[in-house]
């Protein structure tokens, strides 16, 4: 069973509650309460550990008695933990609700990554460059890297989470650091490329106009939608799930970067139905990914609450 650890500290006069709320919930494991130990927010230190299915229920107490904005609310997954007698009645109660997702964990995992510092844009730009490297050199293995370089899923998946939210300030900011990040990415990649094409560095396939890698990119069909919309999907379930390798298939199987590398290097050669075929992939992709993204969420939130109410424990 997977565990969270559940740091707070507590103003004195809400410590009482906080402890009646921790005590009094069947799933609340090791509470640990200590007056007065805290410091920087002073008061009163209070811990436990919860099973990742009863979390939600647990942490909105929590907030609703404004632990989080008095004092300080810290979460935390347990990498290791022996199950005791106390943890597998909590496992066998919780039922198929053990695997729900900790949504202040899976929120605050997605607004990590919809923070645009410098690092972003260098990143964005990197991936570009290599991208066009793989273009004119018909290296599939360089589209593969620029994919897994690029760091604008972390972007788009904020912002479907803002458009989830209704928070207008993340989208905003979101659509920003896409919009920005891709022009500089495009600008910078074309001034390459125009260096690639007057020192003659494209691969001679490439001149003679055998170019699979960019025929690929710049042919948006059907499969480009579908793939973006699954894509999509998969994004976010591996967010909320925490797994790594799955979101690591969605970064490469998804032409964005290889779209904005393709529109410079299309428009440096002077090929312009290909640059023109490239902006539309990119932007049926940066869509897609946002829609299926926001509607994905908000699909398993709704899963999740109706498999708590089937289940009368009203925790997802």
């Amino acid at each position: 069973m997977d565990l969270i650890h559940v740091r707070a500290v507590s103003p004195p006069d809400l410590t009482g509650r906080v402890e009646e709320l921790l005590a009094g919930d069947p799933y609340v494991l090791n509470l640990i309460v200590r007056r007065g130990a805290a410091r920087n927010p002073d008061g009163d230190a209070v811990a436990c550990d919860v099973p990742t299915g009863a979390a939600n229920e647990v942490l909105r107490g929590l907030r609703d008695l404004r632990v989080d904005v008095r004092g300080s609310l810290v979460i935390e997954p347990v990498d290791m933990a022996f199950p005791g007698r106390a943890s597998e009645r909590a496992a066998r109660g919780l039922g198929p609700l053990a695997g729900a997702p900790v949504w202040e964990q899976v929120e605050a995992r997605i607004r990590s990554e919809g923070r645009y510092a410098p690092s972003f844009y260098l990143y964005l730009v990197v991936a570009g460059l290599i991208g066009s490297v793989g273009i004119v050199t018909n290296s599939q293995i360089l589209i593969v890297g620029a994919m897994v370089v690029g760091p604008e899923y972390g972007a788009i998946v904020a912002v479907a989470l803002g458009i989830d939210r209704g928070d207008r300030g993340m989208v905003r900011a979101g659509l920003s650091a896409l919009g920005a990040g891709l022009l500089l990415t495009i600008a910078v990649t074309l001034l390459f490329s125009l260096l690639i094409r007057a020192f003659g560095l494209q691969s001679a396939a490439f001149d003679r106009g055998l170019r699979p890698v960019s025929d690929l990119i710049n042919s948006p069909n059907f499969f480009s939608f579908a793939v973006a919309a699954l894509a999509g999907v998969v994004g976010i379930v591996s967010l909320t799930e925490a797994r790594t390798s799955a979101l690591l298939g969605v970064f490469i199987s998804v032409t964005t970067i290889p779209a904005a590398a393709a529109v410079s290097v299309s428009t440096a050669f002077a090929s312009w139905s290909e640059a023109w075929g490239s902006l539309v992939q990119l932007l049926v992709n940066i869509v897609v990914l946002i829609v299926v993204g926001a509607l994905s969420l908000r699909g398993q939130r709704a899963i999740w609450r109706r498999v708590a109410a089937v289940r009368g424990g009203g925790r997802a």
